[in-house]
């Protein structure tokens, strides 16, 4: 069976709950508190568990939070290669208000890290026996902005399809450095790319541009409210999104990435994983919190995009 691996190299435990009103100064009582694993890879690895496929996620960690995420991720069966560092991982917080159905979220910087743990990660992308590796996430302070062209570069050398989400100075250097097989930015992180606005139309032309440079073979645009745009050697695909009673827009992006990497080993074709993916995303924002997709969701959601 297919294997994928995931990279976190600045890793969250996420604390969310609810509160009625947000005010300054005076305690804010929250309920409906959880706790759950977070960053970008770690979100992707608890969605592919839960749909089925061999994952092991690769994460740095440190501290008393480390060991909460290792616990953390032991209860959702997620498999898992920790690679220590001297800094406390971080801790982000989530808080839906319910009077206005806004969310607020704090998310630190999280803490440095030294050249010998981006060296260990690296080594295991060398070595391991996945088919596709995903970095996902921000890189942390200490690390070089091209360590995912790297990454990428190692995945290719022993076959390996690599898939990307990152932003800023870390997507641009590794779509200049190295080959991936998809890049999945938001529109957001692909402005910061393009280095200026972009509207659906032109972030359709940005990712073909990118698709064309061979620097991907595909690029998937989340687009919010907008819906999503497919790049590829074929064309440009947009579909709409699915209209969901928006919980929490935590790991939609991430569950969106997951699925549609799930489909694609599944054998299935780039539009069909791209449908597939929205769904999930759009799973994803109907749950509260850090909670991410639930399975059952994603089928019924997929039906309101009609045929393929």
């Amino acid at each position: 069976m297919a294997k994928v691996l995931t990279l976190t190299l600045n890793p969250t435990v996420d604390v969310s709950g609810d509160a009625e009103v947000i005010r300054p100064v005076r305690k804010v009582r929250t309920a409906n508190g959880r706790f759950d694993p977070g960053g970008g890879g770690i979100n992707v690895a608890r969605v592919t568990a839960k749909l089925g496929r061999a994952v092991e996620a690769v994460y740095l960690a440190g501290g008393e939070v480390g060991q909460m995420l290792d616990r953390l991720l032991a209860e959702q069966g997620v498999a898992t290669r920790r690679i220590t560092i001297e800094g406390q991982t971080r801790l982000g917080f989530i808080v839906h208000e319910t009077s206005t159905g806004l969310e607020y979220r704090f998310v630190p910087e999280g803490p440095a890290v030294a050249a010998d743990s981006l060296e260990a990660v690296l080594a295991v992308v060398a070595d391991h026996d996945s088919d596709y590796v995903v970095g996902s996430g921000s890189l942390p302070a200490g690390a070089p902005e091209d360590f995912y062209a790297r990454a990428a570069d190692a995945a290719a050398r022993r076959g390996a399809r690599f898939v990307l989400d990152t932003s800023g100075a870390a997507l641009k250097a590794t779509l200049e450095r190295a080959k991936v097989f998809l890049a999945k930015p938001s529109l957001s992180e692909l402005e910061q790319f393009a280095g200026r606005r972009l509207g659906p139309d032109e972030a359709c032309a940005v990712a073909a541009d990118i698709v064309a440079s061979g620097a991907a073979e595909m690029v998937a645009v989340t687009l919010g409210a907008d819906g999503a745009i497919l790049a590829s050697r074929d064309g440009v695909l947009r579909l709409p999104t699915i209209a969901v009673r928006v919980r929490s827009a935590v790991g939609a992006g991430d569950s969106f990435l997951a699925a549609m990497v799930w489909l694609l080993m599944e054998g299935k074709d780039a539009g069909e994983a791209f449908r597939f993916g929205i769904a999930a995303g759009a799973a994803a924002a109907m749950t509260p919190g850090t909670e991410l997709c639930r399975i059952e969701d994603i089928g019924t959601l997929l039906r309101h995009l009609g045929p393929a």
